[in-house]
């Protein structure tokens, strides 16, 4: 399954107000490995892939090591049953969702009939929602649509291309 991409908008928006600070994610931002987790690594551990864990615990393949990486294929197939589930998404912040949603609407007022609302719960658009080709047309063809959206929501230093 493919992953969902975060906020359509939010990609838009760094590059318009040209992506001053924020700094990057740490990995202990991150949930800490469930049982689920644990018993599936332990699996692979057992058919022959070596592990490492990050620096919150959480197991992980080696990926430097070339053992791991031949294993895996066959120790992905024994170890099928142990897959942990899926995660509960997280519920996206109310603020940043309304916002979504608003600049969502404000968009296809503006002339980008096909832009998307945000997942109600995570705040993503589905990347199966939106192709390449209409990203492209967003940033390229809908350049005043996004300003004034972004301009909507109370920002005014919309910078294109920062």
């Amino acid at each position: 399954m493919r992953k969902h991409v975060p906020f359509i908008f939010l990609a838009v928006s760094l590059a318009l107000s040209a992506c001053s600070g924020g700094g990057e994610p740490k990995a202990s931002d991150s949930p800490p490995p469930t049982k689920e987790d644990i018993a599936y690594y332990d699996c692979l551990k057992d058919n022959g892939v070596k592990l490492t864990h990050t620096d919150y615990g959480a197991p992980r393949v080696d990926k430097d090591d070339p053992t791991a990486i031949k294993n895996l294929p066959a120790a992905q197939e024994a170890c099928k049953d142990k897959v942990p589930p899926p995660r509960s998404p997280e519920p996206a912040d109310p603020k940043m969702l309304a916002e979504a949603q608003a600049e969502s609407k404000c968009l296809r007022e503006q002339g980008v009939a096909w832009y998307p609302d945000p997942d109600p719960v995570t705040g993503y658009i589905d990347d199966r929602a939106v192709t390449s080709e209409q990203m492209v047309e967003l940033k390229t063809k809908h350049v005043d649509a996004l300003r004034k959206c972004k301009k909507d929501r109370g920002s005014d230093n919309a910078v294109l291309g920062g």
